[in-house]
This record gives C-alpha cells, structure tokens and sequence, in this order.
C-alpha cells in the first residue's frame, strides 16, 4: 500500500462501486484495503435491479463503513424502465443515504433521453419528498441536467455532480441553483486533463473525493481496475494543485461528505 499522509487521515470515498463484477469474490477485501488506506467509509451509488441485492448485501457486511444509495443509472434507462422504478420502489424501507446515481448520459446512447429526463424527474421528487441528496451522472448532458433542476426549483434539492468534468463557468451556473458539490476523481491525476485548472477555481468546502471504481484509475494506476483505496493519490494531487496541504484535503472534504450524506 502507497502511504501518502499520516495513517492518523481520514478520506471518505463518495462514489464507488465494489459491488460491480470487476470486484467479484474480493468485495470485503476492497473494503479492508480502502480502510488500510485511511479511507474509513465508502458511499455506494446504486445502478439498476441487476446489482441491488449484491449492494445491500455487502453494505450490510459492513455497517457504519459503507453506505448505500438507491437510484436508476441513466444508462439502464430503456423502454423497460418503469418496471425498474417499481423495483426500486420496493426497496425504500431499507435505511439509504442518496438517491442516486441517476441523471442523464448523451454519450452512449441518446435513443431513450427522453425517457431519462422523465426518470430523473421522478427519482428528484422522489429526493425532495425523502429529504435526501442526489448523485448526479451528467456525462455529455450537464445543460439539460441544469434545465431540468431549473424546472424542479420548487424542490428543496442538494447533491453532488458525479466526476465533474465542467469549466468554472459551468459550475457558476450550477452554483445558482442551490447546495451542489463537485465529485473529483481520478481524471484529476491525468496529463491535459481540463478538470484540474477548473478545480482550482471551486471552493474546497464544495469538493467531495471519489473514485468511481472499478473506473477512472488515477496515475499511478491507470489502466489497472480502480477501488477505493487509491483515494489518496486523488488527494494529494488536488493538494498539489490548491498548494495546500494534503491532510486539509482530507479533513475538508471528509466534513462535506459528511455533511451531505448526514454521515457520521
């Protein structure tokens, strides 16, 4: 393990996936890495009904470090979707921490955007009504992602925007529209990467830390699977750029996670 900061940090990584197939059979042992690492708790964004079970399951194996989310991913968004809203409606007596992942994606597919919207619309109310934050995916649709907000302003909404990859005046727009976070992740450690002039201009007390593992390996690691563990190489290079020190990163964003997430 790469010791980058005092064993005395605390991280929090707010995005991951250890339940995906690329973790399958080693899921506890990823969690035991990451906490070797000093990242003591993990947030777990839902995806589809494909994962769910595995997702409580290993959040239960893990109580008070891990914790899970409930949302429809926009890219499992088809014309099947509004029996996986039902599916995840049967799972709102379970104790969540966000709705989430859910958003819109032009990316791979813009057959069902329409379909999309109209999923992100429900699962918003469905925020507003818990009193929960949102993980927001927003890749290649942050403007319709923003009309939609604009849309639902009668909404009390919070959240973070998932591996923001916007300029700073994308952000400033964002920023209007209420209590919003920016999720930094391993694109951040790359050459050329645009991410890392923007985030010099967002405040740190509006920075979440995330890795989305399996995805978005941070160098070193880069082409290799990604996990939480690999948090602080994030850290240190958002320390790097803000020329501040890597153990106020840690305690920044770990009360931001905390803050959003109402984690203790």
């Amino acid at each position: 393990m790469h010791k980058l900061y005092p064993a005395v940090m605390e991280f929090i990584d707010t995005h991951a996936h250890l339940y995906d197939e690329a973790f399958s059979g080693e899921e506890d042992a990823a969690v035991s890495r990451a906490l070797e690492a000093g990242v003591t708790k993990m947030i777990f964004p839902d995806i589809d009904s494909q994962t769910r079970e595995l997702m409580f399951d290993i959040a239960g194996r893990h109580d008070g470090i891990v914790f899970p989310c409930l949302g429809l991913h926009p890219t499992s968004v088809d014309a099947n979707w509004q029996n996986e809203i039902s599916n995840l409606e049967k799972y709102l007596d379970r104790k969540i921490w966000a709705i989430g992942e859910i958003g819109m994606d032009c990316y791979w597919s813009k057959e069902f955007i329409k379909e999309q919207q109209e999923v992100l619309r429900i699962q918003l109310e469905m925020a507003d009504k818990l009193s929960l934050p949102v993980i927001i995916h927003s890749r290649e649709s942050t403007e319709l992602i923003l009309n939609t907000l604009r849309d639902c302003r009668h909404l009390s909404l919070r959240g973070v925007f998932h591996a923001y990859s916007g300029s700073a005046e994308t952000w400033r727009e964002i920023e209007k529209l209420g209590d919003w976070y920016a999720g930094i992740g391993g694109v951040l450690t790359y050459k050329k990467a645009s991410i890392a002039e923007t985030v010099k201009t967002i405040p740190l007390e509006k920075i979440l830390l995330e890795t989305d593992s399996p995805y978005l390996t941070p160098v070193p690691f880069r082409g290799k699977r990604n996990e939480s563990a690999y948090i602080p190489h994030i850290a240190a290079r958002l320390a790097e750029l803000k020329e501040i020190p890597i153990e106020e990163i840690g305690q920044v964003t770990t009360e931001n996670a905390k803050s959003l997430f109402g984690i203790q």
